[in-house]
């Protein structure tokens, strides 16, 4: 090997080096099964069968990807208010009315401090009410048994009006990370597990998930607060919050 190869490629390792530590996805836990898996289009097909994956196809619709680590929140609640066609009253882009994370600048939850801490359950809910939506929020206490998390589930999934929204703790399921935010995508009724469409798609892909886990998961404690964790039952408002203009929908498309 020449001496000029030689220094090239050391150059090359030392460059390397001095990148930054990064990632490329993380593999799911065995207590996770992958929604493209084998078994989870089993567990999907099985689950179209029955009666609670009607909430599904809304969300997949608009199903995205944070676009920040600390974002799981704001882009969940994104997802939520495009899937129950929510309108902002304001433009997005050009003519069009459109929710998009940074649309999501409130006094109640400022875009610059998310992105910096992240959200908690009632600036969550402070915020999707903000935007025209019922919330209702409910902390995994020793008062939300399985049977009664079970029935939540099941009648959210089984319409498409409304969106069950859950803040729970990764570690439960082995994976990265503590508080997140998911929205729930089905319920396959005969493995009672849930879909977890987790908008951190750089990290992980969405995947089933074990109820019984879920709900161990929302009942661990958030230190911000000192109170377990939770879930939101979304749903459309009477109005919204903001109107657009009245003659709005004479703009141009483009």
């Amino acid at each position: 090997m020449s001496l000029h190869i030689a220094c090239s490629k050391r150059q090359e390792l030392v460059k390397a080096l001095a990148l930054p530590k990064s990632f490329h996805q993380r593999p799911l836990p065995p207590l996770c099964i992958a929604f493209a898996s084998v078994d989870g289009r089993k567990l999907f097909q099985e689950a179209l069968s029955g009666s609670y994956m009607h909430i599904y196809f809304p969300l997949a619709e608009q199903f995205t990807t944070q676009t920040e680590p600390s974002f799981c929140g704001l882009t969940t609640l994104v997802m939520c208010l495009n899937a129950l066609r929510m309108d902002p009253g304001r433009p997005w882009k050009s003519a069009w009315r459109w929710y998009s994370e940074e649309m999501l600048d409130c006094a109640c939850a400022s875009v610059a401090v998310v992105k910096e801490k992240g959200i908690s359950l009632p600036e969550f809910v402070a915020l999707a009410k903000c935007q025209g939506l019922v919330a209702l929020e409910t902390r995994a206490t020793a008062a939300l048994t399985l049977d009664v998390f079970r029935t939540v589930v099941r009648a959210s999934c089984a319409t498409s009006s409304e969106v069950l929204v859950v803040n729970y703790s990764r570690k439960t399921f082995e994976q990265t990370g503590d508080g997140h935010f998911s929205p729930i995508g089905g319920y396959n009724a005969a493995s009672d597990m849930v879909l977890l469409m987790d908008v951190a798609r750089f990290k992980y892909p969405p995947h089933w998930v074990s109820l019984p886990l879920l709900l161990q998961s929302m009942q661990q404690i958030d230190a911000s607060s000192g109170l377990p964790r939770g879930y939101v039952l979304l749903k459309q408002g009477p109005t919204t919050l903001c109107m657009a203009p009245p003659d709005s929908n004479q703009a141009m498309e483009r």
